[in-house]
């Protein structure tokens, strides 16, 4: 017992529960301590001193990951822009059902009730509602369609998305429900109309009060602040990815280092003495091939999720009762593993084929892990470390730089890296029998490279197979896709917010210029400069816009909290962001707001004058 670096899986009995399978697990922890013989290097008190628990976990949690968090956010966005949506068209309807005041008028003097015009009034917005709903699902078919052709890295089961019967259902609802919540709007407003104020013609020659722009004002501001609302988390989201982007890895990212894994049965294959003989046979073999560069093996690659660990104990810094050394990382290289994958070396050197094939007691460590126990890198030159599963101290003869393994938007790990062919416990020699292969060429990437990859490794071993042959570049672009998605999202989500916001805003103060022709003739005639009525109309559309980036700005600083854990070196309120979008927004309301008032005020003043 001494590896702390392996998975379990099994499969609870009926009824059981996770719960009651972690008891069980509990209480053989302790068993597990007493009856099995401890590997050189452990002890019952280490053990003890790590205070192991059960962890057991449902293996979707494992397979699904936090894309839930994910899900959930878009979901919310997606949400926000429906309400964005629902309230330009209230708006619109708003302003239709003004416009139809006498109408309605007639139709209650004629004998209609104010049922039978909520009814006539509901089923007009319900049906575009439905109408609208029907063909967002056409357009929502075709880009899953899409989706699923060319899909993101890191959203598990995207093969079983379909549009089926709880989609097509959810659809229905909620175009209903839209149809009706905004559909009231007009109905409340205007079903049951002042019949003498609308039949003797109020409309356009008479000055709109404030209660009449009310509804249609409180729409726009609600419209604005749910744009700003998702503008910040798409502002958020570029700045979180040109956080990441700007972070070195601690390798070269580049499509010029191709990689594959390499497997072999154990059961079948040579002894790990012979193997190590194999691996170097199939290094040279790789070397030949034109192009490249240098050839390396190791058994885990950057940013791929792989996790192996275990206790590294240094000489000159002893495991002390009740003070467990902490788990490290370690991976088994080749040599020439730093050099192909872009490591900077640090001090010391890399490890030779003498150490590989002799299997000297000699490691690597990160730059980290040296400046932790021994201040520098040059320092930790010559020191000795030991691991529980081996069977004798190592000497640290190279130390290189850090290597982010989990992802850009997690800190580097302190790592150690051993010789491929090493002694276990028992002092007998130990090989991996899956490792990757990493080559540095400019071919890389190309089919015709990877062809001749497989040729290399076949014309040592024909029974060798390859799998997840990638570049790095692509590993990099991979463990960045999660963010990328998501950004691409939200900021098509908040683009729409934008367009959307500006749309309603610009029709209703189109509406707004519109009905009040005949009073901007007037203050024309009695002197009043064109730059002095644009600026009354836009000032009123600016106020507008400031009051609905007011409530977006409270609204976004209460949610901040949600979109904390998907940042990275970004603040939930970051200044830089939540200026820049306000700023952005209120140009955008001052343009709407400005283009009608600009068309409506080059009418001559005489024709305004006119104006019914």
């Amino acid at each position: 017992m001494g590896g702390f670096h392996f998975h379990a899986i099994a499969m609870l009995k009926s009824g059981v529960t996770l719960a009651q399978a972690n008891a069980d697990v509990a209480r053989m922890i302790p068993l597990e301590r007493n009856k099995f013989r401890m590997f050189p290097g452990m002890s019952i008190q280490m053990f003890d001193d790590a205070r192991f628990g059960p962890n057991l976990r449902l293996l979707k949690q494992d397979a699904v990951g936090d894309i839930g968090k994910t899900l959930w956010l878009l979901l919310a966005t997606v949400g926000l822009l429906l309400m964005i949506a629902c309230a330009n068209v209230g708006n619109l309807m708003l302003v239709r059902a003004e416009a139809r005041q006498q109408e309605l008028a007639l139709r209650a003097a004629l004998g209609a009730g104010w049922a039978q015009i909520t009814r006539d009034l509901l089923l007009e917005c319900v049906t575009l509602s439905v109408m609208g709903g029907a063909l967002g699902l056409a357009l929502a078919i075709a880009a899953l369609h899409l989706l699923v052709s060319f899909p993101p890295a890191a959203l598990p089961r995207l093969e079983h998305l379909s549009v089926d019967g709880a989609v097509l259902l959810f659809t229905f609802c909620i175009s209903l429900l839209a149809g009706v919540l905004f559909g009231l709007i007009p109905a409340f407003r205007y079903a049951s109309p002042n019949l003498a104020a609308n039949l003797r013609g109020g409309g356009r020659t008479s000055s709109q009060g404030r209660e009449r722009q009310r509804a249609r004002n409180v729409l726009v501001v609600v419209q604005v602040a749910l744009a700003l609302v998702l503008l910040i988390g798409s502002g958020l989201m570029i700045r979180t990815f040109q956080a990441m982007r700007r972070v070195r890895p601690g390798f070269t990212i580049t499509d010029t280092v191709e990689t594959a894994r390499l497997m072999i049965a154990r059961v079948q294959g040579p002894g790990p003495e012979q193997m190590a003989r194999l691996d170097h046979a199939i290094l040279d073999r790789l070397a030949t091939i034109p192009g490249v560069q240098s050839a390396s093996i190791g058994t885990d690659l950057p940013m791929t999720g792989d996790q192996a660990q275990d206790l590294i104990v240094p000489e000159d810094h002893p495991y002390q009762e009740g003070r467990l050394p902490p788990l490290r990382r370690f991976v088994s290289v080749m040599p020439g593993y730093f050099q192909t994958m872009g490591v900077p070396l640090l001090a010391g050197r890399e490890l030779s084929w003498i150490d590989i094939h002799q299997i000297r007691p000699v490691a690597i460590v990160s730059e980290s892990l040296a400046r932790e126990y021994w201040g520098s890198p040059r320092a930790a030159l010559g020191k000795r470390i030991h691991d529980p599963a081996g069977a004798r101290w190592s000497e640290i003869v190279g130390v290189v730089g850090d290597v982010r393994q989990d992802g850009v938007d997690h800190p580097a790990p302190s790592f150690v890296y051993w010789p491929l062919l090493t002694h276990d416990n028992q002092g007998a020699p130990s090989i991996p029998y899956s490792a990757h292969i990493v080559l540095r060429s400019g071919r890389a990437g190309s089919q015709s490279f990877r062809n001749e990859i497989r040729k290399a490794v076949w014309a040592v071993n024909p029974n060798l197979p390859l799998a997840d042959v990638r570049t790095i570049g692509e590993i990099y672009r991979q463990s960045m896709a999660r963010t990328s998605f998501t950004l691409v999202l939200l900021l098509l989500a908040g683009v729409m917010a934008l367009l959307l916001g500006v749309v309603g805003i610009y029709a209703v103060i189109s509406y707004s210029v519109s009905q009040r022709t005949r009073e901007m003739g007037i203050r024309l005639a009695l002197g009043a400069t064109q730059s002095e009525v644009k600026l009354m109309f836009v000032g009123h559309g600016l106020l507008l816009g400031a009051i609905g980036v007011a409530a977006g700005l409270a609204a976004a600083v209460g949610l901040a909290r949600l979109t904390a854990a998907m940042l990275f070196e970004v603040s939930p309120l970051d200044p830089v962001t939540y200026g820049t979008v306000s700023l952005v927004l209120l140009a955008a309301v001052v343009l709407a707001s400005y283009l009608p008032t600009s068309k409506a005020i080059a009418v001559d003043p005489v024709e305004a004058l006119r104006a019914e």
